[in-house]
């Protein structure tokens, strides 16, 4: 047998992989073979991803806790894994699945049943990854429609409404207006819009 490798991921940076790593050290992987990332599992093009990559060697071990910690998108979970498993000879141990051990069944069935279990579980992993996509922009929508604003508000000007009216009067050009509210003439402007649709 060759050497033991974790591979834990994390979404955000807010969240938290303690409870990968502590699962990993359970099953006695060492802490400097412990590969992290923080970010989405979208696609593999994960900076600590790729370096595991280029330390495996056939007969190591690849431990995950769970196979959408491996990854989110269908197609690239079971390319990553026929990478892995067939080219370069990685066996992978899915923590949370026991089945998907490619240590167990090496024979014909064996391999047949962990790649239909592999390949249910992706596809279940992407909808999953889709269905959230899908209430956070129906989620957005309906806020948009209760009035709810998104992004940072607006900083108040000094001296911005005075410097409308004028403009809006023609008493002063554009170029004037803005300087009296110490604003380069393109954000009068698009400020200035703003006012008129309110």
């Amino acid at each position: 047998m060759g050497n033991m490798y974790a591979y834990v991921r994390v979404s955000t940076q807010q969240q938290n992989e303690d409870r990968q790593v502590i699962a990993m050290a359970e099953v006695g992987v060492s802490p400097e073979n412990i590969y992290i990332d923080k970010q989405s599992g979208k696609d593999f093009d994960r900076p600590m991803y790729q370096k595991l990559l280029k330390r495996l060697r056939e007969n190591d071990v690849l431990y995950v806790k769970s196979i959408d910690r491996l990854g989110r998108n269908y197609e690239e979970i079971l390319e990553q894994w026929r990478l892995l498993t067939k080219d370069m000879r990685v066996d992978i141990v899915v923590l949370d699945m026991p089945i998907l051990d490619t240590r167990k069944g090496k024979d014909l069935l064996g391999t047949l049943i962990a790649d239909l279990v592999l390949t249910l579980l992706s596809y279940v992993s992407e909808n999953e990854r889709k269905a959230i996509r899908e209430r956070q922009r129906e989620g957005i929508e309906a806020a948009k429609k209760r009035g709810v604003k998104f992004g940072r508000p607006e900083k108040p000007v000094p001296n911005f409404r005075m410097a409308y009216d004028k403009w809006v009067s023609k008493e002063i050009n554009a170029e004037d207006a803005a300087k009296l509210c110490d604003l380069e003439t393109a954000t009068f402007y698009y400020r200035a819009r703003r006012m008129k649709e309110k």
